[in-house]
Order: structure tokens, then sequence, then C-alpha cells
């Protein structure tokens, strides 16, 4: 049976197919005629957005919380351009998330026409695929094709931009039986004879790590992993986008690696034999300078995208495939090499990692003004709050502080931008995740920086009915910017004063208290030491209402441990002018 109907209901019947039950937007003039179907969709919630870009995050956040592929729709020309931000966000961090987009009519594009921009063109650099769709009936199988293509094989954003022409048509609605992509057949199932070589090296190593990257978690392979490292004994490390798919707690975790990594866990890497790596991609921001990185490790490497493989980093073992499979056949493959007495031995590796941990453990200064820490802030914020929370990062100093001092005990607790850094991330995101996991808590770690390019969603939150919670770290600076300025450009600070902070003055702009409330939420600040926890534990008595509590700290505080740009993780430094003595760690 078919039955007649617009190809923008089309669009809606074919979202309600795939299981779509919330999309992120604002309508427009080209996206219009879709807009009308999905007023009467029992099954589709929509948020009106504040802007394209938060609905982008939005439909991130919403990822991060569910595994489902987000989805957010924008209108022709500078709506859909307005998504370029998250798409590319998505498309550095690998999450599912489908953009729907309206177009001009078909005969009118590329004449330049009212609101027309080439936004396939646009983004083919930052999408896993894209779709202009300009014939009513490829509507349903487009869609099809769409979220199978986000949420499989290494996941990312897809974009559907359809013409208005092909909205307002009348067509037969027919969902695809089965989808014809033929030359798209991602492989998970890794290669046995290379699985049974990482299992051979991890027992002969010496000085074995599991290096984590994001793919664990986007595989939903945190069970494996642990599975994994208990049968092996291995140290693991957790990438800033892996953070919490292997907890904190555990005492085989030796921290996170990279420009603000833990000592033991830079350490760890830089003296390995054998690095394995698990959906990770040798980042610049891990690695520092590439040639000097691990010199002496031998490196099996596991991604389901064989691009990655050997692009930063030769790999000795490649192995392609889905993560949750590699690990599955790795634990097969390491239990049959111990039953015939193969087996590692790395009590003098752990004697010492346990001495680098122990020299130099995490930690902050408290400042002598009586000011806050901005890291005394973020740990109780994580003390208080606990393990069951999800808390979402913006980009900065406040995002390095939250991946070092909130301890993560499970997968998708920490929500970040890590590859694409997309300062004003977290309101939105953070909204996205509520939205996608209502039961549980959600807080916006942001800085004043981030949290005033996207902070108009606090009114969609306000409105909807999201209780978000939203800390704002307000050094008054753009932090990380000012701290580059200190240590690398002589103290001077070029245009990071956001004068969001008081000096000697008390004058805010803006003030954040009085800002939260013009949107309808409740606003909280904390400026002494000894509010810090009731003023986090009032914010967590309001679940009516979106809550953002100014935490005034000082701005004189830096991000350590530090390797610095373009040289080698050998000169991590744990203080200003203080590096490890690692001839002396034996």
């Amino acid at each position: 049976m078919t039955e007649q109907m617009t190809g923008a209901q089309s669009l809606i019947r074919s979202l309600e197919h795939v299981g779509v039950d919330t999309v992120f937007g604002i309508p427009g003039g080209a996206i219009l005629p879709a807009y009308d179907p999905l007023y009467d969709s029992a099954k589709v919630r929509h948020i009106l957005m504040r802007h394209e870009q938060g609905a982008g995050h939005a439909a991130e956040g919403y990822a991060y919380a569910t595994g489902r592929p987000g989805v957010c729709m924008a209108t022709s020309g500078p709506g859909a351009t307005n998504l370029v931000t998250p798409l590319a966000d998505a498309h550095m961090d690998s999450v599912p998330m489908v953009a729907i987009t309206g177009q001009v009519a078909s005969p009118m594009i590329g004449t330049d026409a009212f609101q027309e921009a080439d936004i396939c063109g646009i983004t083919m650099p930052i999408t896993k695929h894209n779709f202009l769709v300009k014939d009513v009936r490829d509507i349903p199988r487009t869609i099809a094709e769409a979220f199978h293509i986000a949420s499989s094989g290494r996941p990312g954003p897809v974009l559907v931009d359809i013409s208005k022409d092909a909205l307002q048509n009348v067509t037969d609605f027919v969902w695809p039986e089965r989808l014809e992509l033929p030359g798209y057949r991602p492989v998970t199932k890794p290669h046995g004879k290379q699985v049974r070589e990482a299992a051979r090296m991890i027992a002969e190593a010496k000085r074995p790590v599991l290096y984590v990257g994001g793919g664990v978690l986007r595989a939903g392979a945190a069970a494996e992993l642990r599975v994994l490292a208990e049968l092996t004994g291995v140290p693991v490390v957790t990438t800033l986008m892996a953070r919490g798919v292997f907890p904190d707690s555990h005492p085989q975790y030796v921290g996170m690696p990279g420009m603000h990594g833990d000592v033991a866990a830079v350490g760890s890497l830089q003296q390995a034999d054998l690095i394995v790596a698990l959906g990770a991609r040798f980042d610049d921001r891990v690695t520092g300078r590439l040639d000097s990185f691990a010199p002496d490790a031998k490196i099996v490497h596991a991604d389901i995208d064989p691009a990655e493989i050997s692009k930063n980093r030769h790999a000795d073992v490649p192995i392609v495939g889905d993560c949750r499979e590699v690990l599955a056949d790795l634990v097969v493959a390491v239990r049959s090499d111990q039953e015939k007495g193969r087996q590692g031995d790395y009590e003098a590796w752990w004697h010492r990692l346990k001495q680098l941990r122990t020299t130099y453990p995490k930690g902050f200064e408290t400042p002598d003004d009586g000011s806050l820490s901005p890291q005394a802030v973020i740990q109780r914020l994580g003390q208080v709050v606990g393990p069951e929370a999800t808390y979402v990062a913006g980009v900065g100093q406040h995002q390095m502080w939250a991946a070092q001092f909130i301890d993560y005990e499970r997968p998708g607790s920490f929500v970040n931008s890590g590859g694409l850094g997309t300062m004003g991330f977290s309101v939105p995101a953070a909204l996205g995740a509520k939205v996608g996991d209502p039961d549980r808590t959600v807080w916006s770690v942001d800085g004043d920086g981030c949290f005033q390019m996207t902070n108009q969603e606090l009114a969609t939150c306000a409105i909807e009915g999201i209780p978000i919670k939203v800390a704002v770290v307000n050094n008054g600076n753009l932090g990380m910017v000012r701290q580059w300025q200190t240590l690398f450009y002589e103290g001077r600070y070029s245009n990071t004063d956001l004068q969001t902070s008081p000096r000697d003055e008390k004058v805010r702009i803006p003030d954040f208290v009085r800002l939260a409330e013009a949107y309808g939420c409740v606003g909280l600040r904390c400026e002494r030491p000894e509010d810090i926890d009731a003023t986090i534990e009032k914010a967590m008595a309001i679940n009516d209402a979106p809550v953002v509590v100014d935490f005034t700290v000082n701005h004189d505080a830096m991000v350590w441990p530090m390797v610095g740009p373009g040289v080698s993780n050998d000169k991590i430094q744990y203080a200003r002018d203080m590096a490890p003595n690692w001839e002396h760690q034996d």
C-alpha cells in the first residue's frame, strides 16, 4: 500500500520511520514546508533553538547521551551556514548526527537566489557524506541512507539538503526495503591473524600501555576494555575524548595523556615498548613533537577507519575493525596465550609508573588573596554532585580542569569538544544531553568566554523545561589564551580581558546572575572558598528551572601539567619551570 503525500510530509514520516523523537532547529523560508507536517507529528518533538549553531551542538549532546544520531534542522543560506561549526565539530569527534536543511527551489539553484548557499559544497570536507535532494521521490531513501551512514562504521555527521519544490511536490510514500550503498561497506570484524599477533606482542612486552581513545566510547566497548585490561594487567591511559570509558578509580588507570595530561600517563607512553592504540588517532595534542613520541614503542593500532591507521605514526600491527569486536577477539586471543603459559611480566613497569604517580600527582595552588581557585571549584563540583551526573565542558582552561579534577567512573559522563575545540559548545550540548537523558543531572562546565557565545540557549532551556545546571568558571578573561600570553608572549595581554569579573570596581559586563534571571533561569554567585559546597548544593536542590552559577575565580590560575607547543612530551612541566627528572625514576 502506498500513500500520497507532499515531500514535506514524506520527510517527517521518514524521520518517524528511523525512530527520531527530537529535532533541534529554527524554521525559515526554504525549510518552512517541512515545519507544517512537523506541527502535527505525535512522535517527533521539535525544540526551537535560538541559533542554528546551538541546534547543531544540541544534536551532538543528544547523540552523546543516547548513542543515536542527533538531528538538527535549518533553512537555506545563513541558516545552513550556521550549522558549519557543529558539523565540523561532529566530524572531528566522530559524533553521529543528521542535519536537514532547506534549499531554494531546484530551478533557482545556481542563480544566486535569495538565501541560496551551496551547503553541500561548503560542508563536503566536514561531513561524512551529504546529499542534495531535488526529486520528491528520493526523500525516504535519502533519509534512510543518511541515518545508516551517520551511525555505522566510524560515526559522523551527514547533511541532507532538500530543495523547496521537492518538499512541496506530491509523491507516493515508499519506504525502502533495503539500502543500496555499494561503495559503503565499513569493516567491523578484525582480521584474526592481526589480533593474535597483537596478543603475542602484549605477552612479550615489558612496558606495554593501552592507549584508549574516543573510538572505544563510540563502539560501546567499555566492558570489553575492562575485561582486557584486568586479564592482561596492562596500564591504561584514556584520551580527553575517552574520559570515563575506563574508571578513574581502577588501580590500572594511569591517567590522561597529552598536552595537559598526567605526568605518569605522558611518561608511560614515552617510556613504553608497546602501545596498543584502541580507537585513538595519535593526535598532535597527545603526541607532542611527533618524531620524539614514544621512541622505543612498537605500535598496535586498532581503528574502524583505515585512513587513521599509520596516518601519524606507523603501525607495526594494523587492525581495522570496530573496537568492541577487536577487544572481544583480543580477549579470546590473550586467554588462549595464557592457557599456553604465555603471559607478560610487568612488575618492574608498574613499579616505575606507581613511582611517577606518587612523585607527580595532580594538584594546584590555593590563591594567596583568598579568591576562589578554579581547580577547587571544579574538584568540589565533581565530589558534591558525584559520578552519576553528566559533565559537559566548553573549551579552554575550564575544559582541562574538568578533565583533570572530576573523577569519571562511567562512559559518557564527560562530554566536550575535543578535535575542533569549539568555544560555545557547552550550553547547547548540555541542553541536548539533558533532552536525551532527562533523568540524569547535567552540568555545563563553562568559561566566561565560551558562555557568552551561546548563552542565548538558556531561553530555550527555560521555555522548553530543560533544567540544566551551568557552572561558569569566571576568571574575567579568555583564560587559555591569557595563559599562553603569560608563558610565550612576555605577559602582553592583548585583547583577552573580558571584564566579566571585577578587579577594583564592582562592575561586571555582563552580570551573569542578572543575565540568567533575564532568561528565566535561577542565577547564583559564589566568590568565597567557604561558600563553594553550599552554592553547589543550592543549585542541586533546584530541579524545576535551569540554574546558572557564577563562580568568580582567580584570574592568574594556569593549567598544569603542560607540554609546550612543538616540543617533546619528555619536556612536560608539572608547574612553571618545573619538569620531571625522568632519569631518576628507576
